[in-house]
């Protein structure tokens, strides 16, 4: 008997905690934490991106300018992910303009929704971040700067732009840690994430603490690698800050 079909014909585990289901169902969770990989990861570079010009519009001394970032940023840090990701998911949908238009191929697939809610949401609480950091400046650095006749744009590029990023590095670490968690969303629309593996082998086999402490494992060691990887980055980034050796 193949290892599949003796995984079938265990059927519900008996013991009060088996995990043979969970041995057998382990490619399954790869393939969902494959997925979860991939969004997460794509979420923040795309929203890290967004997130630059919002926060640099945001922190604008013109009302008019900073209009429209603020209530972008408002509205992404002011309203659920998941409400976010079925406006997108099942909202759109509704919309005759929509289905007729090239954009439909892409609202009618779960995976790039639940990007698209990811990427926005990421980027609204990235640039609030960022428009923070870049309204700290310190102003004489910035004195300094036009005292050695640097251009606005250069200012922004060479003194303003580094010093926000590392001031905004340890909040930025604990947003990529709540994107990674608040991805499990994206099993409720139907993708095969890691969430939505273990929603699977619950179904299958109703072993509810088994399927979904081993996501949760799966989710606990991601987390530990990205604290361990922040760690690595403030500690370079912020060396300049650490007392010269004598």
């Amino acid at each position: 008997m193949r290892f599949k079909d003796k995984c079938d014909a265990w059927g519900l585990p008996n013991d009060p905690i088996d995990f043979s289901a969970i041995v057998c169902n382990l490619p399954l969770y790869l393939e969902g934490l494959w997925v979860t990989v991939q969004l997460v990861v794509m979420a923040l570079a795309i929203g890290l991106i967004l997130a630059v010009p919002v926060a640099l519009l945001a922190s604008s001394r013109s009302i008019w300018i900073k209009a429209l970032p603020k209530a972008f940023i408002y509205f992404f840090r002011g309203t659920p992910l998941l409400v976010q990701m079925f406006l997108i998911y099942y909202g759109f949908g509704q919309f005759e303009a929509i289905r007729e238009s090239f954009l439909w191929p892409i609202f009618r697939e779960a995976y790039w929704c639940a990007l698209i809610a990811f990427t926005l949401n990421t980027a609204g609480y990235t640039a609030e971040m960022l428009r923070g950091a870049i309204e700290q400046t310190p102003f004489g650095e910035i004195e300094a700067a036009k005292a050695c006749g640097m251009s606005g744009a250069l200012i922004y590029r060479q003194i303003i732009l580094p010093s926000a990023f590392r001031r905004a590095l340890p909040a930025y670490g604990n947003e990529v840690i709540f994107m990674l968690h608040g991805s499990a969303v994206a099993g409720v629309i139907t993708i095969i994430d890691l969430f939505g593996a273990a929603r699977i082998v619950n179904s299958r086999y109703f072993v509810p603490f088994e399927s979904y402490i081993t996501a949760g494992l799966f989710y606990l060691i991601m987390t530990f690698a990205l604290i361990w990887l922040f760690k690595r980055l403030e500690h370079r980034w912020h060396a300049y800050l650490r007392p010269r050796e004598t």
